[in-house]
């Protein structure tokens, strides 16, 4: 941009000496040099202030599925990248070991309140001991536990869908076992009911950074357009800025200065739906400082939403 407005400047000073309204002096010999710098110092290093702008990602929260009960897998009903709702089964595990166990735990069950029944008449008639009314109740309230618990896991041998998304790169199949151990996932869940959007921003240029300032985007998957926002939060910190307890001394490291993140969320909800996970594009942000080079920054975003038709980086 400041290429094209120095060059509307050159074209007006070539007509205004071509016609000899002003003489081709010293002053206006060098006055390109001029107008560069005070374009530059002026304008274009306080716009990056005023609307800073930067990289763009979409990025969807990832649930590692790992089923609560071990068992052989009986059944994958799931299609990988096929958009599923909250409650829909993923897998089956089989459920014959945990039927069993509940049918015996009924079983004890009803033996349990038979006999608590007797030592009640028994004590009710003074042929029996309070302490036995007390350990047949205890009996029956543990075996009633134990039912509970063995319902709940012959219910969790269906493995289904934590929110609404979608599985992708489903390697599970009928016949594995699969185990209840946090560090063995067996299928990715991508939770597509909210969509998050992350600009970096050059720390030079974050310092009037607000929730609820305006902001645009384009997106590489989407070229062409510009979409409108508003940003929803800044982040606080990023990775050099963290801190781990340890045993060890501190250790000396370059110091990295990454870019600040700020997320952005869309006014069109059904725009950021469509928006892949890993979907790249450029924000800009409008703060309400040097507001005269949003214009310019719009400009330039528009141009850049254009060039996203051949630019693929």
């Amino acid at each position: 941009m400041i290429v094209v407005l120095l060059n509307v400047y050159l074209v007006i000073l070539f007509c205004l000496v071509k016609f000899r309204i002003v003489r081709f002096n010293l002053f206006w010999k060098i006055s390109p040099v001029i107008v560069f710098l005070l374009l530059l110092i002026g304008l274009f290093i306080p716009m990056n202030w005023g609307a800073p702008q930067g990289a763009a990602l979409v990025v969807r929260n990832s649930v590692a599925i790992v089923p609560d009960v071990a068992g052989e897998v009986v059944d994958v009903p799931v299609k990988a990248n096929t958009p599923l709702k909250a409650g829909d089964v993923l897998f089956r595990i089989d459920p014959v070991p945990y039927q069993a166990k509940l049918d015996a735990l009924a079983a004890q069950l009803e033996l349990a309140k038979l006999r608590l029944s007797e030592t009640t008449r028994l004590r009710t008639t003074g042929a029996g001991r309070g302490f036995d009314v007390e350990q047949a109740q205890a009996e029956t309230d543990q075996l009633a536990a134990e039912i509970a618990e063995a319902k709940w896991n012959l219910d969790k041998t269906v493995v289904r869908a934590p929110a609404d998304g979608y599985v992708t790169n489903v390697g599970l199949r009928a016949g594995a076992r699969v185990s209840s151990l946090p560090l063995s996932p067996v299928m990715a869940f991508i939770d597509t009911s909210e969509t998050i959007i992350g600009v970096e921003v050059p720390q030079i240029d974050a310092r009037y950074r607000e929730p609820g300032q305006m902001a645009e985007i384009t997106f590489k998957f989407m070229p062409g357009k510009v979409y409108t926002g508003k940003v929803e939060s800044i982040l606080q910190a990023v990775s050099t800025g963290q801190t781990q307890t340890s045993g060890s001394a501190v250790t000396s490291k370059a110091i990295q200065n990454l870019p600040l993140v700020v997320r952005i969320k869309l006014d069109d909800d059904s725009i950021a739906g469509r928006l892949p996970a890993g979907s790249t594009g450029t924000a800009a942000i409008y703060t309400s400082h040097v507001e005269a080079a949003h214009v310019i920054r719009k400009v330039l975003l528009r141009q850049i939403a254009i060039t996203n038709y051949i630019n693929p980086f």
